[in-house]
């Protein structure tokens, strides 16, 4: 008879088709009730637990898997961030040739173990992970797809076993016995039981090895993995501290030369307005300041002063003294003995000094403070002190500071008009 296929004969596949029909007829009955099966409860067991072994062992491979594939897009992702680092670092800034170093030169390890940059860590990191945690995991799934078939294989022979231990016990109790039909039902009875007990007597001495090996994979797995995972994380922390080391000195230099750079603008400015205050008026002039060092007698004033001023500090003869001069002693005892209104003799927060005025002056302008003889002036800051003129100070009258203590009253007046107390 021709072959139907590569080592199949018809004969062979007739057989083959012969036990599934057996096989399935058998299920059937007992399924019925109408035959008994044969039960083994300590080995449905072992299957339930090598069933179980097999999923959670798929499981970690899959996860296993998942991990080095993190590992890879991080390293692709660390790789593109040093790429850029080293790109944009600019020569002039501090550490350019340690920068290059982390990514290019050979770095001495502690453990006397020489790996060039993170682009050879991560990868060493990924090939150990690979050799030592998922080959490892690889062979030990390897045995399972084998166990199973012979699983399958034991479930059939045993019901073949049901199947002919029933036709053998029909036979017996026929009415009409054919006793070649029981002996042939009898070495096939015998066939059956063997083939079964030898898959079922190997089965389980293997399913519970199996099972309790499983704990001596899992620990060499996961320990394997920590091992490199703390010897890889310990190399990266070191390359992390110098990156962290070069990035805290290039701010520290930025700082130094902000200063720098400020220091020299303030100075640029200074020599810059002193060069203004030098040219002509007419371009664009600051406020004029009253003529310096006037004598207590006649003082410059800004603005054209009062009548009742003119007759007081101007003398109509010029060989006899003015009556200011005539008053001169008795005009700085009183102003040595002027009270302050309401000043203890400490200086206010926030003030510079004491001045005190020696001259009348009449303010002109908004921002300008009026002037008596005698009223005592706190001297400020100014806010802007490019907006100071030569000759100008900016205070407050100290009887309005004890008064309101409130410095919106504060005003601009000529320094010559004034000395300090």
């Amino acid at each position: 008879m021709a072959e139907i296929g590569k080592g199949v004969t018809a004969g062979k596949l007739a057989i083959n088709v012969q036990k599934r029909l057996t096989r399935a007829q058998e299920k059937v009955l007992q399924k019925l009730g109408k035959a008994d099966e044969t039960r083994d409860v300590v080995f449905e067991e072992m299957v339930a637990n090598f069933n179980k072994q097999m999923g959670e062992g798929t499981k970690l491979q899959k996860d296993l898997k998942a991990y080095l594939a993190a590992v890879k897009t991080m390293h692709d992702a660390s790789r593109r961030l040093q790429d850029c680092l080293a790109d944009m670092y600019e020569p002039d800034w501090f550490g350019k040739e340690e920068m290059d170093a982390l990514a290019e030169e050979l770095i001495e390890k502690e453990m006397d173990i020489n790996l060039e940059d993170t682009d050879t860590m991560w990868l060493d990191y990924h090939q150990s992970i690979t050799d030592k945690s998922l080959q490892d995991m690889d062979m030990y799934l390897s045995q399972f797809p084998d166990i199973k078939a012979r699983i399958a294989k034991r479930d059939r022979k045993l019901v073949d076993f049901d199947s002919a231990r029933h036709h053998f016990t029909s036979l017996q109790k026929g009415k009409k016995k054919d006793e070649a039909k029981i002996a042939k039902a009898e070495e096939d009875l015998g066939r059956a039981q063997k083939i079964f007990e030898e898959l079922n007597v190997e089965l389980q001495d293997e399913l519970p090895a199996l099972w309790d090996r499983r704990v001596g994979v899992y620990v060499n797995t996961f320990q394997s993995l920590a091992g490199h995972q703390e010897k890889f994380h310990k190399e990266m922390s070191k390359l992390s501290e110098n990156l962290n080391d070069i990035m805290t000195k290039l701010e520290e230099q930025r700082q130094i030369k902000k200063g720098a750079t400020a220091a020299s603008k303030t100075e640029d400015c200074a020599k810059s307005e002193g060069a203004n205050h030098n040219e002509s008026a007419s371009s664009a002039p600051k406020r004029s300041a009253p003529p310096p060092g006037p004598p207590p007698s006649r003082p410059p004033p800004r603005m054209t002063p009062s009548p009742n001023q003119q007759q007081q500090n101007v003398s109509p003869f010029e060989d006899e003294p003015s009556v200011h001069d005539t008053n001169t002693d008795s005009t700085t005892t009183t102003l040595q003995s002027a009270v302050t209104n309401g000043s203890d003799g400490e200086l206010p927060p926030g003030f510079l000094y004491k001045v005190k005025a020696v001259h009348d002056y009449a303010a002109t302008d908004g921002d300008e403070l009026e002037l008596k003889m005698g009223d005592v002036v706190l001297v400020l800051a100014f806010d802007n002190p490019d907006e100071q003129d030569d000759g100008w100070l900016m205070g407050l009258k100290e009887s309005h500071w004890f008064q309101k203590k409130d410095i919106s009253a504060k005003g601009v007046f000529p320094e010559n008009f004034t000395q300090r107390v």
